[in-house]
């Protein structure tokens, strides 16, 4: 196969950071979002499954000094990863995790990623100690970041199942800096027979600049979420996603 230069300069570009120029978002202007101070959505799913929505968990300002740290210093790839034994895919977002040392090793889609140290990127750290206070009895210790860089990044349906790494009903917290996303849940189709006869349960979340969502009880074994490709985000998105991961065993160590 012929090595696209236009392809890899395009690819490159992804990985380096985006100027301020360049990802300023209309609906994102910090004099607009004073009135969603103190504002907590809780959603009952059904089922044992809920959502917790805070459209403004941190400050605008406080929130761009954090999306401009993030842009540029986290060490970011877009890797390759393999689906049912198609061949490789690009994944459509940067990504990088952050994890307390002794955890079970992060595996998706036969892509394992390096796990850098909470230590050598402050700001998170802060950042998890306000998720930690805004809800007590939380106790995340790893995070996985993604850039979306434009509205032609996304992520697909899928469910965060893995019960040996976060256990049967684990909690997801997702702080989201930058462009603003759609975010959509979907109950799970039962498993045939019978087939489905009608489209399932959804729901709609926009993500704002400085917002959290928490996913919490049995929605990671229920429903499954995702970011669709938007035309109209014109700018990058960047998105912290906390989890609990279980310990090593001694054993294993």
């Amino acid at each position: 196969m012929a090595f696209d230069e236009g392809f890899a300069a395009d690819q490159m570009k992804k990985l380096m950071p985006i100027s301020s120029a360049e990802f300023a978002c209309p609906n994102n202007k910090c004099e607009e979002k004073e009135e969603e101070e103190g504002v907590r959505i809780m959603r009952d799913l059904g089922g044992g499954s809920s959502v917790v929505y805070l459209p403004q968990f941190l400050t605008c300002e406080k929130s761009w000094e954090y999306f401009r740290y993030l842009d540029e210093h986290i060490p970011w790839s877009r890797p390759t990863f393999h689906v049912l034994g198609k061949p490789a895919l690009l994944q459509p977002r940067d990504v990088c995790y952050i994890a307390s040392k002794g955890l079970k090793e992060l595996v998706y889609s036969e892509y394992t990623p390096y796990a850098h140290s909470w230590d050598d990127y402050p700001p998170l750290k802060e950042i998890l100690q306000e998720v930690h206070k805004a809800f007590p009895g939380s106790h995340f210790n790893s995070v996985l970041i993604n850039r979306y860089n434009s509205g032609n990044d996304y992520v697909g349906w899928h469910a965060d199942v893995h019960e040996k790494l976060y256990g049967p009903t684990p909690e997801i917290a997702s702080v989201s800096f930058g462009c603003e996303r759609d975010f959509f849940l979907k109950k799970k189709s039962p498993p045939p027979p019978p087939p489905p006869q009608v489209v399932g349960e959804k729901h709609h979340f926009n993500l704002k600049h400085g917002s959290l969502l928490l996913m919490r009880g049995n929605t990671q074994r229920d429903w499954l979420h995702s970011v669709p490709k938007r035309a109209n985000a014109e700018s990058a998105r960047i998105n912290l996603t906390f989890r609990r991961v279980m310990q090593m065993s001694s054993s294993s160590s």
